[in-house]
């Protein structure tokens, strides 16, 4: 079966025997496996536990789920869990009260 590395699956359990071709060695193939994902938050060294990432089994290259990636970044942004700001509502105006028609004049 061949995929690729930007599809999104939720569903990781089908992912367990699928390979794909290594694109820096050429040789190996890249499984999905659980790893140790360490990121630079401020001076902050962040280490997350059991990421989603597909590794070679020649040359050890890393390609980490997008998906999950993309969680994390959310996670770990600093505006996480603050409203998003909106612009000020202006008031409602009234609609203009419409005044008699005006008559013909014959």
């Amino acid at each position: 079966m061949k995929t690729t590395i930007n599809e999104e699956n939720s569903g990781l359990a089908n992912l367990q025997g699928v390979t794909i071709a290594c694109t820096d060695c050429q040789t190996g193939q890249m499984r999905r496996q659980y790893v140790t994902y360490y990121t630079w938050l401020g001076d902050e060294l962040i280490s997350v536990p059991d990421f989603p990432a597909w590794v070679c089994d020649v040359c050890g290259r890393r390609e980490y789920d997008p998906h999950a990636l993309n969680q994390l970044t959310l996670l770990l942004s600093p505006n996480a869990g603050k409203p998003t700001p909106r612009p000020p509502r202006k008031p409602m105006q009234k609609p203009m009260r419409k005044g008699p028609r005006p008559s013909r004049q014959e």
